[in-house]
């Protein structure tokens, strides 16, 4: 008898009219089977051959036989085999007027197919932004998209974002750019990379801190009026094209102004774009609610990093590579440490977050306002602790050692691989050592390790391969509960969403800044440290994937496995 029968069916509509919940959710929830054994039941149920996520990545998708956004709001996708068949996948058998609708648009004969809901929502999302600019390009935007979400900020000189407007412009290059950056921060990517090739330009978005293909746009003539229109925007030479250059725009969407740091770099095709994008309202936002919790550094080191805030005077770092979550970090701390008794200074490039209360500058180098110069004008406006966005350079961290030596809390940041690294840093800036050591109270490193998405997190076995190529034993892998996420609309196929901070935090005390004074080498610096308590960053991701936060693919990728 068919786990999935009249009986079945007719509870489930009842339950799922009173909770506003879709029936084929309702009645999986019901049946506590797995997405596989649901979709073999549906099969069964209704005779339609299944299509598993695996095949369905495997044929080729079809999206002239219908409009992506129909598509989506439906649930289906039509795919090709080798042979050119067409497959259309749907994911709720019980939607009649899916079928109907199928039967009225596509063209041409096509064989239905049974695919998990959840398969076929991570599939189009997965595909969602770069069949959409394309679409915009090829001005095939429907009506019901060009009236969503409309952006209605006074123009200033600023671009608009809004789908009506990029449906309505008349230049494909403008739409595409537009339509790009539209997508971009739409799902949330930081930064987008347009990389010129030999018959065009591929398209990528950086998304939790990796590189995703989105697109690939052709022809040459394209992808220079693409750059050129950026470069326009950014209010650089467009004639220049031998050496880098970089600049800033700002576009208004949603009612909101997001400001976008540009990067062209000439290459051998031509010339490389990548735009980084500060959404200050989203960002501020977070940091309403911003603490070390959030941050998701692990008990103890919040705990010692909070002890290392709520110092009166000294040095706080922050290490790590561009993008690894320092400057939140250090954000984070300060809202924790910012009562209001104190006068808290800034100086950032650029201002990433508005924090009430502290009065923040941001570098003009333009206008001569460096870290160093800025730091020396902070010193006479009477602060008690001051943060410098990034140390670059001798002068500022001279300036910034010799501030925590007179009575102040200096929170800063410097680009080093671990917190022995920022030792030789300072050193080959030309710092004296002893003031360096005596003024410095800790080194954070830290790195951003994507998280497992809780929408579709499963339990996972790692094989013997990847075991050993992490360095992990079959005896440590028996305590650890390895989970993993296998793909969803929520994370857009990928099994992760969000991130979190993994970090090291070496605490200065008088016998390591007598080993740093004298000189003494690091592995011996390193095994004293470890002697007290120091918990190397490896430590701290294996962690976490131990407690079933992340997979062993992510730390391998983001961390040094004999590290």
């Amino acid at each position: 008898m068919s786990l999935i029968n009249a009986q079945h069916i007719s509870s489930a509509r009842q339950l799922a009219a009173q909770s506003s919940r879709r029936l084929i959710e309702v009645l999986q929830d019901q049946s506590a089977m797995p997405h596989e054994a649901f979709v073999a039941e549906l099969s069964r149920a209704f005779h339609y051959p299944v299509l598993d996520n695996r095949a369905m990545h495997e044929l080729s998708t079809d999206f002239e036989v219908m409009p992506f956004a129909q598509a989506y709001r439906r649930e289906c996708i039509p795919l090709r085999r080798e042979d050119g068949q067409l497959l259309i996948a749907i994911a709720d058998p019980f939607a009649a007027d899916v079928q109907d609708w199928l039967l009225e648009v596509v063209p041409e004969p096509f064989e239905l197919y049974l695919a998990h809901y959840a398969d076929v929502s991570a599939f189009l999302s997965r595909h969602e932004e770069t069949l959409k600019a394309m679409d915009r390009v090829l001005g095939s935007q429907s009506s019901a998209e060009a009236d969503d979400m409309q952006g209605n900020g006074p123009d200033n000189g600023i671009e608009q974002l809004s789908l009506s407007r990029i449906s309505e412009d008349s230049s494909p290059v403008i739409r595409m750019v537009n339509s790009t950056l539209y997508d971009a921060m739409k799902i949330g990517a930081s930064d987008i990379h347009l990389e010129t090739t030999l018959t065009g330009l591929a398209l990528k978005y950086r998304i939790d801190g990796v590189l995703d293909a989105v697109g690939q746009i052709q022809g040459v003539d394209m992808a220079e009026q693409i750059v050129s229109r950026i470069k326009v925007m950014a209010e650089l030479d467009i004639a220049e094209r031998r050496i880098p250059q970089d600049g800033r725009f700002k576009v208004h969407i949603q009612q909101r102004e997001v400001d976008l740091r540009v990067s062209i770099m000439p290459s051998v095709y031509g010339e490389d774009a990548v735009l980084r994008i500060l959404d200050r309202k989203s960002l501020t936002e977070q940091s309403r609610g911003l603490t070390l919790e959030n941050v998701g550094l692990d008990a103890l080191t919040r705990q010692q990093f909070r002890a290392l805030a709520r110092e009166p005077y000294g040095m706080v770092l922050v290490t790590g590579p561009t993008g690894s979550g320092k400057t939140t970090t250090l954000y984070a701390a300060i809202s924790e440490v910012n009562t209001g008794r104190d006068k808290i200074i800034t100086i950032e490039d650029p201002v990433e977050y508005n924090l009430p209360g502290v009065l923040q500058i941001p570098v003009n180098e333009k206008k001569g306002l460096t870290f160093a110069r800025g730091l020396r004008s902070i010193l006479r406006h009477d602060p008690d602790k001051i943060m410098v966005g990034e140390i670059r350079d001798s002068e500022t961290a001279q300036i910034a050692v010799q501030s925590a030596l007179t009575g102040h809390l200096v929170f800063t940041t410097v680009h080093a691989n671990n917190v022995f690294d920022v030792i030789g840093r300072f050193i080959n800036m030309d710092v004296d050592t002893y003031s360096f050591v005596s003024a410095l109270n800790g080194i954070l490193a830290q790195r951003l390790v994507r998280l497992n998405c809780t929408h579709c997190l499963v339990d996972d076995q790692p094989d013997a391969e990847l075991l050993q190529a992490s360095m992990i034993s079959q005896t440590e892998a028996a305590s650890m509960q390895f989970r993993k996420g296998q793909g969803c609309g929520h994370c857009r196929g990928s099994g992760y969403k969000g991130r979190m901070a993994v970090a090291e935090l070496l605490i200065l005390d008088d016998e390591i800044r007598e080993m740093i004074v004298s000189r003494q080498p690091i592995r011996q610096l390193k095994d004293t440290a470890r002697r007290k308590g120091l918990r190397l960053l490896r430590q701290a991701a294996v962690e976490a994937v131990a407690e079933g936060k992340t997979t062993l693919e992510e730390i391998n990728r983001v961390t040094f496995v004999t590290a």
